[in-house]
């Protein structure tokens, strides 16, 4: 088994990241569209409005990724991250990356004083909350989420 590596991601990771992300949201029903994953990540890591952290395989080769998002938590009056994005090439599944950039994440996180990480998933992807749940996060009991759609999309 080959070892995987995480770090922060830097813009010259940008074009190693995008089709990645590209991936991620096709998973999600998008369309295809490589220039809009760019522009995206781009944007985000140009403003600082997002983390991405990043999984080499033994061979420097990039297999996947997570991005985070900070925020606040009020009533603990902390910094929090919503850890949004994750996601791992088909081919490298199975090798550790989704863990290793799970701990990477709360590692990143906690580094920063951050209260807590957050996310949501699908209902049906069973395969990521297994690896959530193995990774000590407990899915909320107490609250609903709701979101309302702002524009056609």
């Amino acid at each position: 088994m080959s070892r995987i590596r995480t770090r922060l991601a830097t813009m010259q990771d940008l074009d190693a990241i995008a089709p990645l992300f590209d991936a991620y949201r096709r998973f999600y029903k998008q369309a295809p569209d490589l220039a809009l994953a760019r522009s995206y990540l781009q944007e985000r890591m140009q403003r600082g409005e997002s983390v991405i952290l990043v999984a080499e395989d033994d061979t420097g080769r990039m297999i996947g990724f997570t991005q985070l998002y900070p925020t606040f938590c009020s009533v603990r009056a902390a910094p929090t991250f919503v850890l949004y994005d994750l996601f791992v090439a088909p081919e490298a599944r199975g090798a550790g990356a989704g863990r290793a950039l799970m701990q990477a994440a709360e590692t990143y996180a906690a580094s920063t004083g951050a209260a807590r990480l957050e996310l949501s998933t699908a209902r049906t992807n069973t395969v990521a909350q297994s690896l959530y749940e193995s990774q000590g996060w407990a899915r909320d009991e107490a609250f609903y989420v709701y979101n309302k759609p702002l524009r056609n999309s």
